[in-house]
């Protein structure tokens, strides 16, 4: 299982601030972004060039053609704003914009421990994928 540092210096919060929610950000996110695929996730990202806020925006989605409940859809949502809330950390953005997309695309529903354990490799390869770019454009 895992175990949590809950140190006062980590902010495990996720206010609206930190939620991707402008239709305008939304379309240059799929329509100029880069994705990778871990399953059950679709992970969509966009680097903002010439800003310098350090907080990713992340949008949380679930497809309707695997999860027909919206009860369900809801549910999923929710496990992976948890999870990503309790992991957030793993990403160290210094002088990068970022919006985020998390695209679940499993046909069934996941225990929280397990969505968990999914949504840790996909931030460190998210990681390591803005580290290469950051580093290839300097």
């Amino acid at each position: 299982m895992f175990t949590y540092d809950y140190s006062p210096a980590m902010n495990y919060q996720l206010p609206k601030s930190e939620r991707l929610h402008a239709e305008k950000s939304i379309k240059e996110l799929f329509n100029e972004g880069s994705s990778f695929f871990l399953f059950p996730f679709k992970v969509q990202f966009f680097v903002k060039k010439g800003s310098l806020i350090g907080t990713p925006q992340v949008l949380f989605s679930v497809s309707k053609r695997k999860l027909k409940k919206a009860v369900d859809r809801n549910f999923v949502k929710r496990r992976m704003k948890e999870a990503y809330r309790l992991n957030k950390h793993l990403l160290s953005l210094e002088n990068i914009e970022l919006n985020l997309g998390l695209i679940y695309v499993a046909g069934n529903l996941m225990e929280f421990s397990e969505i968990q354990a999914k949504i840790i490799p996909c931030l460190k390869k998210l990681q390591t994928e803005l580290s290469e770019n950051h580093h290839q454009h300097e």
